[in-house]
Protein backbone atom coordinates (compact mmCIF):
# COMPACT_ATOMS: atom_id res chain seq x y z
CA UNK A 1 0.00 0.00 0.00
CA UNK A 2 2.82 2.40 0.85
CA UNK A 3 4.58 1.68 -2.45
CA UNK A 4 1.38 2.28 -4.38
CA UNK A 5 0.80 5.51 -2.49
CA UNK A 6 4.36 6.65 -3.28
CA UNK A 7 3.83 5.98 -6.99
CA UNK A 8 0.52 7.84 -6.98
CA UNK A 9 2.09 10.75 -5.10
CA UNK A 10 4.96 11.01 -7.58
CA UNK A 11 2.58 11.01 -10.56
CA UNK A 12 0.41 13.65 -8.86
CA UNK A 13 3.40 15.81 -8.03
CA UNK A 14 4.73 15.66 -11.59
CA UNK A 15 1.32 16.69 -12.91
CA UNK A 16 1.06 19.47 -10.33
CA UNK A 17 4.56 20.77 -11.06
CA UNK A 18 3.71 21.14 -14.73
CA UNK A 19 1.39 23.96 -13.67
CA UNK A 20 4.29 25.70 -11.91
CA UNK A 21 7.28 25.91 -14.28
CA UNK A 22 9.48 27.72 -11.77
CA UNK A 23 9.20 24.72 -9.47
CA UNK A 24 9.67 22.14 -12.20
CA UNK A 25 13.05 23.41 -13.33
CA UNK A 26 14.77 24.37 -10.09
CA UNK A 27 15.67 22.76 -6.81
CA UNK A 28 14.97 25.27 -4.07
CA UNK A 29 17.52 25.72 -1.34
CA UNK A 30 16.11 25.20 2.14
CA UNK A 31 17.23 27.02 5.29
CA UNK A 32 15.71 25.75 8.54
CA UNK A 33 16.42 27.99 11.56
CA UNK A 34 15.44 26.31 14.83
CA UNK A 35 15.52 28.21 18.13
CA UNK A 36 15.87 26.35 21.43
CA UNK A 37 13.12 26.75 24.08
CA UNK A 38 11.83 29.84 22.28
CA UNK A 39 8.23 30.60 23.17
CA UNK A 40 5.37 31.56 20.87
CA UNK A 41 5.19 35.03 22.42
CA UNK A 42 8.80 36.12 21.93
CA UNK A 43 8.95 37.63 18.41
CA UNK A 44 7.23 40.88 17.55
CA UNK A 45 5.15 39.21 14.85
CA UNK A 46 3.40 37.25 17.62
CA UNK A 47 2.94 40.21 19.94
CA UNK A 48 6.34 40.01 21.65
CA UNK A 49 9.42 41.94 20.64
CA UNK A 50 9.20 45.36 22.24
CA UNK A 51 7.10 44.11 25.17
CA UNK A 52 9.91 41.62 25.86
CA UNK A 53 12.46 44.43 25.88
CA UNK A 54 13.68 44.43 22.28
CA UNK A 55 11.90 45.09 18.99
CA UNK A 56 12.42 42.40 16.36
CA UNK A 57 12.29 44.28 13.04
CA UNK A 58 14.03 41.59 10.98
CA UNK A 59 11.78 38.81 12.23
CA UNK A 60 8.72 40.99 11.75
CA UNK A 61 9.77 41.80 8.18
CA UNK A 62 10.32 38.09 7.53
CA UNK A 63 6.75 37.43 8.64
CA UNK A 64 5.51 40.15 6.26
CA UNK A 65 7.38 38.50 3.40
CA UNK A 66 6.09 35.00 4.04
CA UNK A 67 3.39 32.88 5.66
CA UNK A 68 3.01 33.00 9.44
CA UNK A 69 1.44 29.96 11.08
CA UNK A 70 -0.02 30.77 14.49
CA UNK A 71 -0.91 27.12 15.16
CA UNK A 72 2.36 25.37 14.36
CA UNK A 73 2.99 22.59 16.88
CA UNK A 74 5.94 20.53 18.07
CA UNK A 75 6.72 17.92 20.68
CA UNK A 76 7.40 19.34 24.12
CA UNK A 77 11.05 18.42 24.79
CA UNK A 78 14.24 19.06 22.83
CA UNK A 79 15.09 15.51 21.78
CA UNK A 80 11.63 14.29 20.73
CA UNK A 81 10.91 17.54 18.91
CA UNK A 82 14.14 17.42 16.92
CA UNK A 83 13.49 13.78 16.15
CA UNK A 84 10.04 14.69 14.80
CA UNK A 85 11.49 17.41 12.56
CA UNK A 86 14.14 15.04 11.22
CA UNK A 87 12.01 11.95 10.57
CA UNK A 88 8.40 13.02 10.07
CA UNK A 89 7.49 10.56 12.83
CA UNK A 90 6.25 10.85 16.38
CA UNK A 91 9.27 10.43 18.63
CA UNK A 92 7.63 7.45 20.34
CA UNK A 93 8.27 5.46 17.15
CA UNK A 94 11.98 6.30 17.13
CA UNK A 95 12.74 5.69 20.81
CA UNK A 96 13.61 9.38 21.21
CA UNK A 97 10.86 10.40 23.63
CA UNK A 98 12.97 12.12 26.29
CA UNK A 99 15.94 14.41 26.64
CA UNK A 100 18.73 12.06 27.74
CA UNK A 101 19.89 11.74 31.33
CA UNK A 102 22.86 9.55 32.19
CA UNK A 103 25.50 7.92 30.04
CA UNK A 104 23.48 5.32 28.16
CA UNK A 105 23.06 5.34 24.36
CA UNK A 106 20.26 7.45 22.95
CA UNK A 107 19.21 9.10 19.75
CA UNK A 108 18.25 8.01 16.26
CA UNK A 109 19.26 4.52 15.19
CA UNK A 110 20.95 4.29 11.82
CA UNK A 111 17.83 2.76 10.28
CA UNK A 112 15.92 6.03 10.64
CA UNK A 113 15.75 8.14 7.48
CA UNK A 114 16.27 11.85 8.11
CA UNK A 115 15.51 15.07 6.29
CA UNK A 116 19.24 15.42 5.67
CA UNK A 117 19.41 11.99 4.04
CA UNK A 118 16.41 12.85 1.87
CA UNK A 119 18.07 16.07 0.70
CA UNK A 120 21.38 14.31 0.14
CA UNK A 121 19.71 11.60 -1.92
CA UNK A 122 18.11 14.39 -3.98
CA UNK A 123 21.50 15.85 -4.92
CA UNK A 124 21.74 18.55 -2.25
CA UNK A 125 24.68 19.58 -0.12
CA UNK A 126 23.70 19.38 3.53
CA UNK A 127 25.16 21.40 6.38
CA UNK A 128 24.26 21.60 10.06
CA UNK A 129 25.57 24.17 12.51
CA UNK A 130 24.32 23.95 16.07
CA UNK A 131 22.74 21.67 18.63
CA UNK A 132 21.97 18.07 17.64
CA UNK A 133 20.60 16.26 20.73
CA UNK A 134 19.85 13.09 18.76
CA UNK A 135 22.90 11.00 19.57
CA UNK A 136 26.40 11.39 21.01
CA UNK A 137 28.04 8.09 20.00
CA UNK A 138 29.64 6.87 16.74
CA UNK A 139 26.96 6.18 14.16
CA UNK A 140 24.56 8.72 15.64
CA UNK A 141 26.18 12.07 14.99
CA UNK A 142 24.70 14.41 12.35
CA UNK A 143 27.27 13.39 9.75
CA UNK A 144 26.14 9.77 10.24
CA UNK A 145 22.57 10.82 9.51
CA UNK A 146 22.86 12.59 6.15
CA UNK A 147 24.74 15.82 6.84
CA UNK A 148 27.89 16.52 4.82
CA UNK A 149 29.29 18.72 7.57
CA UNK A 150 28.52 19.68 11.14
CA UNK A 151 29.84 22.09 13.73
CA UNK A 152 28.14 22.35 17.09
CA UNK A 153 27.24 20.54 20.28
CA UNK A 154 25.92 16.99 20.53
CA UNK A 155 23.76 17.59 23.58
CA UNK A 156 22.43 20.59 25.47
CA UNK A 157 23.53 24.07 26.50
CA UNK A 158 23.36 23.47 30.25
CA UNK A 159 26.43 21.24 29.89
CA UNK A 160 28.46 24.38 29.22
CA UNK A 161 28.50 25.26 32.92
CA UNK A 162 29.32 21.80 34.26
CA UNK A 163 32.98 22.58 34.82
CA UNK A 164 32.07 25.56 37.01
CA UNK A 165 29.98 23.51 39.42
CA UNK A 166 31.32 22.38 42.76
CA UNK A 167 32.19 18.69 42.77
CA UNK A 168 32.13 18.24 38.99
CA UNK A 169 35.89 17.74 38.67
CA UNK A 170 35.70 14.76 41.04
CA UNK A 171 32.48 13.32 39.60
CA UNK A 172 33.94 11.19 36.84
CA UNK A 173 31.56 12.79 34.32
CA UNK A 174 33.30 13.64 31.06
CA UNK A 175 33.67 17.25 30.03
CA UNK A 176 31.50 18.30 27.08
CA UNK A 177 32.98 19.57 23.83
CA UNK A 178 32.06 21.58 20.79
CA UNK A 179 32.58 19.19 17.88
CA UNK A 180 33.04 19.25 14.12
CA UNK A 181 32.88 16.54 11.49
CA UNK A 182 32.33 15.74 7.85
CA UNK A 183 30.46 12.81 6.37
CA UNK A 184 32.25 9.49 6.83
CA UNK A 185 34.54 10.76 9.60
CA UNK A 186 34.34 10.70 13.37
CA UNK A 187 33.74 14.11 14.93
CA UNK A 188 36.72 15.96 16.38
CA UNK A 189 36.65 17.81 19.67
CA UNK A 190 37.16 21.44 18.70
CA UNK A 191 37.14 23.05 22.12
CA UNK A 192 35.57 22.54 25.55
CA UNK A 193 31.88 23.44 25.74
CA UNK A 194 32.48 25.95 28.51
CA UNK A 195 30.80 28.91 30.15
CA UNK A 196 33.37 31.13 28.39
CA UNK A 197 32.29 29.87 24.97
CA UNK A 198 28.56 29.70 25.78
CA UNK A 199 27.83 33.34 24.80
CA UNK A 200 29.97 33.12 21.65
CA UNK A 201 28.69 30.04 19.90
CA UNK A 202 25.59 31.32 18.08
CA UNK A 203 27.55 34.05 16.30
CA UNK A 204 30.08 31.40 15.24
CA UNK A 205 27.26 29.15 14.01
CA UNK A 206 25.97 32.04 11.91
CA UNK A 207 29.38 32.72 10.41
CA UNK A 208 29.76 29.10 9.40
CA UNK A 209 26.25 29.04 7.97
CA UNK A 210 27.03 32.08 5.81
CA UNK A 211 30.24 30.43 4.56
CA UNK A 212 28.36 27.22 3.79
CA UNK A 213 25.78 29.04 1.67
CA UNK A 214 28.49 30.95 -0.20
CA UNK A 215 30.38 27.74 -0.95
CA UNK A 216 27.33 25.95 -2.32
CA UNK A 217 26.31 28.88 -4.50
CA UNK A 218 29.85 29.04 -5.91
CA UNK A 219 29.59 25.32 -6.69
CA UNK A 220 26.11 25.81 -8.16
CA UNK A 221 24.82 23.12 -5.82
CA UNK A 222 21.42 23.27 -4.11
CA UNK A 223 21.71 23.10 -0.34
CA UNK A 224 19.87 22.23 2.84
CA UNK A 225 21.08 24.34 5.76
CA UNK A 226 19.94 23.31 9.24
CA UNK A 227 20.75 25.96 11.83
CA UNK A 228 19.62 24.89 15.33
CA UNK A 229 20.78 27.76 17.52
CA UNK A 230 21.48 27.33 21.24
CA UNK A 231 19.43 30.43 22.19
CA UNK A 232 17.31 30.75 24.27
CA UNK A 233 18.17 27.66 26.32
CA UNK A 234 19.60 28.08 29.82
CA UNK A 235 22.06 29.64 30.58
CA UNK A 236 20.98 32.91 28.98
CA UNK A 237 24.21 34.58 27.85
CA UNK A 238 24.17 36.98 24.88
CA UNK A 239 27.27 37.49 22.78
CA UNK A 240 29.49 40.42 23.91
CA UNK A 241 28.57 42.28 20.71
CA UNK A 242 24.94 42.33 21.85
CA UNK A 243 25.26 42.36 25.64
CA UNK A 244 23.89 45.56 27.13
CA UNK A 245 22.67 47.06 23.85
CA UNK A 246 18.97 47.17 24.78
CA UNK A 247 19.39 48.41 28.32
CA UNK A 248 16.65 45.98 29.31
CA UNK A 249 18.69 43.05 30.56
CA UNK A 250 20.13 39.85 29.18
CA UNK A 251 16.88 38.39 27.89
CA UNK A 252 16.14 41.46 25.78
CA UNK A 253 19.76 41.52 24.57
CA UNK A 254 19.47 37.89 23.49
CA UNK A 255 16.19 38.54 21.69
CA UNK A 256 17.87 41.41 19.86
CA UNK A 257 20.76 39.07 18.99
CA UNK A 258 18.37 36.48 17.54
CA UNK A 259 16.71 39.13 15.43
CA UNK A 260 20.01 40.50 14.14
CA UNK A 261 21.51 37.10 13.34
CA UNK A 262 18.39 36.16 11.42
CA UNK A 263 18.80 39.41 9.53
CA UNK A 264 22.39 38.51 8.64
CA UNK A 265 21.17 35.23 7.14
CA UNK A 266 18.48 36.96 5.10
CA UNK A 267 20.85 39.69 3.90
CA UNK A 268 23.38 37.09 2.80
CA UNK A 269 20.76 35.18 0.85
CA UNK A 270 19.91 38.45 -0.94
CA UNK A 271 23.57 39.18 -1.68
CA UNK A 272 24.01 35.71 -3.15
CA UNK A 273 21.05 36.31 -5.46
CA UNK A 274 19.19 33.20 -4.35
CA UNK A 275 16.28 34.65 -2.38
CA UNK A 276 13.63 33.67 -4.91
CA UNK A 277 14.87 30.09 -4.97
CA UNK A 278 15.32 29.63 -1.21
CA UNK A 279 12.75 28.37 1.26
CA UNK A 280 13.49 30.05 4.58
CA UNK A 281 11.86 28.62 7.72
CA UNK A 282 12.09 30.17 11.18
CA UNK A 283 10.70 28.20 14.12
CA UNK A 284 11.55 26.58 17.48
CA UNK A 285 11.75 23.15 19.08
CA UNK A 286 9.31 23.68 21.97
CA UNK A 287 7.83 26.24 24.33
CA UNK A 288 9.72 28.38 26.81
CA UNK A 289 11.50 27.74 30.08
CA UNK A 290 9.93 29.26 33.19
CA UNK A 291 9.76 28.53 36.89
CA UNK A 292 6.35 27.84 38.49
CA UNK A 293 4.09 30.81 39.16
CA UNK A 294 4.76 32.14 42.65
CA UNK A 295 8.29 30.75 42.71
CA UNK A 296 10.57 32.57 45.18
CA UNK A 297 14.04 33.29 43.83
CA UNK A 298 16.87 33.22 46.35
CA UNK A 299 19.55 33.56 43.69
CA UNK A 300 21.69 36.55 42.78
CA UNK A 301 20.94 35.56 39.16
CA UNK A 302 17.17 34.93 38.96
CA UNK A 303 15.67 32.70 36.28
CA UNK A 304 14.62 34.13 32.94
CA UNK A 305 11.02 33.39 32.09
CA UNK A 306 10.20 32.83 28.45
CA UNK A 307 6.87 33.87 26.98
CA UNK A 308 4.28 31.59 25.38
CA UNK A 309 2.05 34.57 24.63
CA UNK A 310 -1.60 33.83 25.46
CA UNK A 311 -1.02 30.10 25.78
CA UNK A 312 -0.75 28.23 29.06
CA UNK A 313 2.32 26.52 30.44
CA UNK A 314 5.90 25.87 29.39
CA UNK A 315 8.11 23.14 27.94
CA UNK A 316 7.85 19.55 29.26
CA UNK A 317 4.05 19.79 29.64
CA UNK A 318 1.04 19.10 27.44
CA UNK A 319 -0.11 22.71 27.67
CA UNK A 320 -0.60 24.80 24.57
CA UNK A 321 2.38 26.92 25.56
CA UNK A 322 4.63 23.88 25.19
CA UNK A 323 3.20 22.86 21.82
CA UNK A 324 2.76 26.08 19.87
CA UNK A 325 5.92 27.83 18.70
CA UNK A 326 6.65 30.69 16.30
CA UNK A 327 6.69 29.70 12.64
CA UNK A 328 7.30 31.64 9.43
CA UNK A 329 8.04 30.22 6.00
CA UNK A 330 9.17 32.45 3.13
CA UNK A 331 9.48 31.35 -0.50
CA UNK A 332 9.15 34.38 -2.80
CA UNK A 333 7.02 33.77 -5.86
CA UNK A 334 5.66 30.51 -4.50
CA UNK A 335 4.27 31.38 -1.07
CA UNK A 336 2.21 34.57 -0.99
CA UNK A 337 3.65 37.28 1.24
CA UNK A 338 1.92 38.76 4.24
CA UNK A 339 -0.31 35.77 4.93
CA UNK A 340 -1.18 34.18 8.26
CA UNK A 341 -3.20 31.13 9.26
CA UNK A 342 -4.37 29.47 12.45
CA UNK A 343 -4.76 26.06 10.78
CA UNK A 344 -3.10 23.19 12.64
CA UNK A 345 0.30 22.09 11.32
CA UNK A 346 2.80 19.86 13.13
CA UNK A 347 6.59 19.60 12.89
CA UNK A 348 6.23 16.06 11.51
CA UNK A 349 4.52 17.56 8.44
CA UNK A 350 7.71 19.22 7.18
CA UNK A 351 9.20 15.87 6.15
CA UNK A 352 6.50 14.80 3.64
CA UNK A 353 5.93 18.40 2.54
CA UNK A 354 9.56 18.94 1.62
CA UNK A 355 9.61 15.49 0.02
CA UNK A 356 6.82 16.64 -2.30
CA UNK A 357 8.65 19.85 -3.18
CA UNK A 358 11.81 17.86 -3.92
CA UNK A 359 9.86 15.08 -5.64
CA UNK A 360 11.73 12.72 -3.31
CA UNK A 361 10.69 9.24 -2.25
CA UNK A 362 9.32 8.69 1.23
CA UNK A 363 10.34 5.38 2.86
CA UNK A 364 7.57 2.82 2.47
CA UNK A 365 8.80 0.44 5.19
CA UNK A 366 7.77 2.57 8.18
CA UNK A 367 4.98 4.78 9.45
CA UNK A 368 5.33 8.44 8.50
CA UNK A 369 3.01 10.41 10.76
CA UNK A 370 3.41 13.71 8.95
CA UNK A 371 1.00 14.81 6.24
CA UNK A 372 1.82 16.68 3.06
CA UNK A 373 1.01 20.38 3.51
CA UNK A 374 2.34 21.58 0.15
CA UNK A 375 -1.00 22.67 -1.31
CA UNK A 376 -1.89 24.51 1.92
CA UNK A 377 1.43 26.33 2.18
CA UNK A 378 1.36 27.36 -1.47
CA UNK A 379 -2.17 28.74 -1.14
CA UNK A 380 -3.84 26.09 -3.30
CA UNK A 381 -6.24 25.45 -0.41
CA UNK A 382 -7.18 27.40 2.69
CA UNK A 383 -7.26 24.46 5.07
CA UNK A 384 -4.49 22.33 6.51
CA UNK A 385 -4.51 18.62 5.80
CA UNK A 386 -4.39 17.98 9.55
CA UNK A 387 -7.23 18.33 12.06
CA UNK A 388 -5.23 17.35 15.11
CA UNK A 389 -2.51 15.19 16.63
CA UNK A 390 -1.58 13.13 19.66
CA UNK A 391 0.03 15.04 22.54
CA UNK A 392 2.98 13.28 24.17
CA UNK A 393 5.08 14.24 27.14
CA UNK A 394 7.98 11.84 27.08
CA UNK A 395 6.60 8.40 26.35
CA UNK A 396 3.23 9.15 27.95
CA UNK A 397 0.15 10.23 26.02
CA UNK A 398 -1.20 13.36 27.71
CA UNK A 399 -4.11 13.84 25.33
CA UNK A 400 -5.00 14.99 21.84
CA UNK A 401 -5.54 18.24 20.04
CA UNK A 402 -8.48 18.40 17.64
CA UNK A 403 -9.54 21.46 15.69
CA UNK A 404 -10.00 24.26 18.26
CA UNK A 405 -10.11 21.85 21.19
CA UNK A 406 -7.65 20.23 23.59
CA UNK A 407 -8.51 16.97 25.33
CA UNK A 408 -6.30 16.28 28.33
CA UNK A 409 -6.00 12.83 29.86
CA UNK A 410 -3.09 14.02 32.03
CA UNK A 411 -1.66 17.43 32.82
CA UNK A 412 1.35 19.15 34.36
CA UNK A 413 1.33 22.79 35.38
CA UNK A 414 5.05 23.18 34.66
CA UNK A 415 8.02 20.93 33.99
CA UNK A 416 8.70 20.88 37.73
CA UNK A 417 5.27 19.72 38.90
CA UNK A 418 3.73 16.30 39.42
CA UNK A 419 1.56 14.70 36.74
CA UNK A 420 -2.19 14.90 37.34
CA UNK A 421 -4.17 11.98 35.93
CA UNK A 422 -7.89 12.29 35.32
CA UNK A 423 -10.74 9.79 35.44
CA UNK A 424 -12.58 11.93 32.91
CA UNK A 425 -10.82 13.91 30.18
CA UNK A 426 -10.58 17.64 30.59
CA UNK A 427 -11.72 19.50 27.51
CA UNK A 428 -10.71 23.06 26.66
CA UNK A 429 -11.88 25.35 23.88
CA UNK A 430 -8.74 27.12 22.70
CA UNK A 431 -10.57 30.00 21.04
CA UNK A 432 -12.61 31.06 24.05
CA UNK A 433 -10.15 29.78 26.65
CA UNK A 434 -6.55 30.00 25.34
CA UNK A 435 -5.08 29.52 28.81
CA UNK A 436 -7.00 26.24 29.27
CA UNK A 437 -8.53 27.41 32.55
CA UNK A 438 -11.98 25.81 32.48
CA UNK A 439 -12.80 22.27 31.44
CA UNK A 440 -15.81 21.86 29.16
CA UNK A 441 -16.25 18.14 29.78
CA UNK A 442 -19.90 18.96 30.41
CA UNK A 443 -21.68 19.94 28.23
CA UNK A 444 -19.09 19.23 25.50
CA UNK A 445 -18.28 15.56 26.06
CA UNK A 446 -18.99 15.07 22.35
CA UNK A 447 -15.60 16.65 21.70
CA UNK A 448 -13.89 13.69 23.36
CA UNK A 449 -15.78 11.28 21.11
CA UNK A 450 -14.74 13.22 18.02
CA UNK A 451 -11.19 14.10 18.99
CA UNK A 452 -10.10 10.84 20.60
CA UNK A 453 -10.87 8.92 17.41
CA UNK A 454 -7.43 9.84 16.09
CA UNK A 455 -5.89 8.31 19.21
CA UNK A 456 -7.50 4.93 18.44
CA UNK A 457 -5.82 4.81 15.04
CA UNK A 458 -2.51 5.90 16.50
CA UNK A 459 -2.53 3.20 19.18
CA UNK A 460 -3.35 0.54 16.60
CA UNK A 461 -0.45 1.66 14.44
CA UNK A 462 1.88 1.27 17.43
CA UNK A 463 0.70 -2.32 17.74
CA UNK A 464 1.16 -2.99 14.04
CA UNK A 465 4.54 -1.24 13.94
CA UNK A 466 6.15 -1.53 17.39
CA UNK A 467 8.23 1.47 18.50
CA UNK A 468 11.99 1.27 18.66
CA UNK A 469 12.88 0.88 22.36
CA UNK A 470 14.87 3.75 23.83
CA UNK A 471 18.55 2.84 24.03
CA UNK A 472 18.40 0.33 21.17
CA UNK A 473 21.85 -0.41 19.79
CA UNK A 474 22.84 -0.39 16.13
CA UNK A 475 22.47 -2.10 13.79
CA UNK A 476 18.71 -2.04 14.15
CA UNK A 477 16.16 -3.69 11.88
CA UNK A 478 12.42 -3.55 12.57
CA UNK A 479 10.94 -6.87 13.73
CA UNK A 480 9.17 -7.64 10.47
CA UNK A 481 12.41 -7.41 8.44
CA UNK A 482 14.78 -9.12 10.85
CA UNK A 483 16.45 -12.25 9.46
CA UNK A 484 15.96 -15.58 11.18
Amino acid sequence: MNKAWNLLRRVSVISWLCCFPTLAFSQPNVVLVLLDNFGWGEPGFNGGGIVRGAPTPRLDQLAKEGLRLTNFNVEVQCTPSRSAFMTGRYAIRSGTTKAPVGKGPYGLVGWEYTLAEMFSDSGYSTGMFGKWHLGRTPGRFPTDQGFDEWFGIPNSSDESIYATREGFAESGVSESYVMASTSGNLPEQVRPWSSEYRPLIDVELTRRALDFMSSQVARETPFFLYLPYTATHFPVMPHPDYAGVTGNGRWADLLHQIDQLTGKLLDHIERLGIADNTIFIFTADNGPEAAPIGNHSLSMDPAFHGSAGPWRSTLFTGGEGALRVPFVIRWPGSISAGQSSDEIVHAIDLFPTLATILNADIPSDRVIDGVDQTAFLLGQQTHSNREGFVVYMGDEIFGVKWRNWKIHLKEMATAFDAVQRYNFPRIYNLLSDPEERESRTLPDSWVAKAGLAQLDGHLKSLQDFPPIPTGTADPYLPPETKKD
